[in-house]
């Protein structure tokens, strides 16, 4: 069978998306595989790296600002959209999937619609806790609606097909373990090791403390810190931490491909609170120190953490509540008990679907068998 998948924009929109093909492609050994994506995104760089062809159309987000330049930015994007349903529509024809399914990011609608219209069964993820303005717009369009927290449940309309399946992973977050992870990455057992990751882009505001938060480290030497910076700040963190030989303690890297790896390793991953980290955290029952980005519509990664906060899997802090040392306080006391870690990453657990993957995959067996 044929299956097209729409994502893009971050690598939470992505890693789904190539979690469930990873799945579909054991369970279906001749499968055919199609990436849709937003030109010039990540995407492009990421889904060729899974081993999946992909095809871009051009699209852009939509701007909430009532500024000129806002109203310009919107007028363009909607000229995009007109432009990329037939960009979208030429691609399914050619390919012919027997499926779609998007797991976010605006080229989900384009992608999503066209295939529709074209009789084609069409499934789309919504990894948080609130459903954001792609999914909101497809929920009555498409077959079926699948979501990633049981509550988020109720935010649709009642007429839309919505299915608790929790959010998709990719195997490596189901078959590593800490022990097996350290013994590949040469890290020794007894060494305290915080995962610090703020999304494929990097976080501002947490690389602005970073060059405090290593003096702090390098001078206490509590634990070891693996920091990704994110391509726009890493040649500036580097520059302000100093070079590689006065670090001991902290390593910085721009990106980090091998995620499963590191994730697994860590003893507490310090990160943002986007739906798709935290199915990752919840598979690898990984404790976090969870920081939600704050220019999210709707306070959607706050609302995640929070999800997570009540259950005890996570500590939430908020931007501008905390500096350089109030950050390596709260991580180190953490990191210096033992019996709380096991038992945050025991909760974490509770609050996945272990086998999400597995369940969507057959969703889409299913839909694509119609």
């Amino acid at each position: 069978m044929r299956y097209l998948f729409a994502c893009g924009g971050t690598a939470g929109h992505i890693n789904p998306a190539v979690g469930i093909a990873g799945r579909l492609r054991e369970k279906d050994g001749g499968a055919e595989f199609l990436f849709v994506g937003a030109e010039g995104r990540m995407e492009t760089e990421l889904v060729p790296r899974e081993g999946y062809p992909i095809r871009t159309v051009r699209i852009d987000n939509m701007s909430r600002s009532v500024s000129l330049s806002g109203i310009r930015h919107n007028l363009r994007s909607a000229r995009l959209l007109a432009g990329s349903l037939g960009e979208a529509r030429r691609i399914i024809e050619e390919f012919r999937p027997d499926a779609a399914v998007g797991t976010g990011g605006y080229v989900c609608y384009p992608a999503l619609r066209a295939a529709h219209a074209l009789g084609i069964p069409t499934l789309v993820h919504e990894s948080n806790a609130a459903p954001g303005l792609t999914t909101r717009m497809l929920a009555r369009t498409v077959d079926a609606v699948l979501v990633g927290f049981e509550r988020a449940v109720e935010n649709y309309p009642k007429n839309a097909n919505v299915l608790y399946t929790g959010t998709p992973v990719r195997t490596e977050f189901l078959t590593l373990d800490r022990a097996a992870a350290r013994k590949r990455l040469g890290i020794p057992e007894d060494r305290k090791l915080l995962l610090s990751v703020w999304g494929s882009l990097g976080s501002g505001h947490i690389n602005g403390l970073m060059p405090e938060f290593v003096r702090i480290l390098e001078s206490k030497r509590d634990f070891t810190l693996v920091h990704a910076a994110g391509k726009r700040y890493y040649a500036g963190l580097l520059a302000a931490c100093g070079a590689p030989e006065m670090r001991r303690r902290a390593e910085l890297r721009e990106y980090i491909y091998d995620m499963p790896l590191w994730m697994a390793a860590a003893d507490l991953v310090m990160c943002r609170s986007g739906a798709s980290t935290l199915g990752e955290l919840s598979a690898l029952g990984k404790a976090s120190l969870l920081v939600p980005s704050p220019n999210v519509t709707g306070h959607q990664q706050e609302k995640n953490a929070r999800l997570m906060a009540d259950e005890g899997a996570s500590k939430v802090l908020l931007e501008g509540q905390f500096d350089a040392a109030g950050l390596y306080r709260e991580a180190g006391e953490l990191l210096s008990d033992k019996s709380r870690l096991a038992e945050m990453g025991r909760a974490a657990r509770r609050c996945g679907v272990p086998d999400a993957t597995e369940r969507i995959a057959e969703l889409v067996l299913e839909y694509a068998r119609k």
